[in-house]
């Protein structure tokens, strides 16, 4: 009985350690992208003729990029606060680097982590636990890459209008000088 449920509670640690991994990676790869259209843009930006529509695109351009960038950073580095320990006195979780760091000494480290392995519900409960606060970061970083997603999309978008404006504007101006030059 024992194995089966730790086989179970090995299989979600796992799938959620990689459901971590594919997030960090998704926002990094975003982040890649945002860095090279900000690059372009703001190569070409000195060589824009701002008028207002162009002005007010550009302040929702910085704005959802530096939003872009917020949300990738919570993402990469996510704030999750501890939930609150039930009226029953908890030790840190030693599977986790912060319940590691908690020891002083490797051999008090140890000396806890061998008391702990000698009742089968303990280590359990570590490792349930463990996969409960792996799900939980795994929602965080979610809500953070669906945010970050929506401002990513709202500053290239905003780009592209700016683009097409700017090519408008400079079309136009080229249409009306070939149009006063015709010889009809």
């Amino acid at each position: 009985m024992i194995d089966k449920d730790f086989t179970a509670l090995f299989h979600v640690l796992s799938s959620e350690q990689q459901i971590l991994q594919r997030t960090d990676q998704k926002a990094f790869t975003i982040l890649s992208i945002l860095g090279v259209f900000m690059v372009f843009f703001i190569v070409h930006f000195t060589k824009m003729e701002i008028n207002w529509f162009v002005f007010v695109m550009v302040i929702i351009y910085f704005l959802s990029a530096l939003m872009t960038i917020i949300q990738l950073v919570l993402v990469i580095v996510p704030r999750v606060r501890k939930d609150k320990i039930s009226s029953k006195k908890r030790h840190e979780n030693p599977t986790f680097f912060g319940g590691i760091a908690k020891f002083s000494t490797p051999e008090s480290y140890g000396a806890h982590l061998q008391k702990i392995s000698g009742d089968p519900d303990k280590v359990y409960q570590l490792f349930a636990t463990q996969v409960f606060s792996l799900g939980k970061i795994n929602q965080y970083k979610n809500i953070a890459l669906k945010r970050s997603i929506i401002f990513f999309v709202s500053a290239i978008t905003s780009e592209l209008i700016i683009i097409m404006s700017l090519a408008w504007t400079s079309s136009m101006k080229w249409l009306q000088q070939a149009i006063d030059s015709a010889p009809f």
